[in-house]
């Protein structure tokens, strides 16, 4: 899973797989799901996202994987 800021456009892309997305719905305004060929949700899509979801902090609870971080 990958969290992407983009502060240019104030979006915000929560990647949830590897898989391509090939079909998209915006469940209310400015949020959109992306999901696979096999219905599988892979993506979600936040526009003016410092409006909606709190950026300045993070946290990460239990996650049985790796954590990486990397800086623009």
């Amino acid at each position: 899973m990958k969290l992407n800021y983009h502060p240019e456009t104030d979006s915000l892309y929560i990647d949830l797989s590897e898989r391509p997305s090939v079909e998209s719905r915006e469940i209310s305004q400015g949020i959109v799901l992306d999901y696979d060929a096999d219905g599988r949700l892979v993506g979600i899509d936040i526009d003016n996202a410092s409006h909606k979801v709190d950026l300045e902090k993070l946290i990460l609870n239990k996650l049985p994987g790796e954590v990486e971080t990397t800086s623009a």
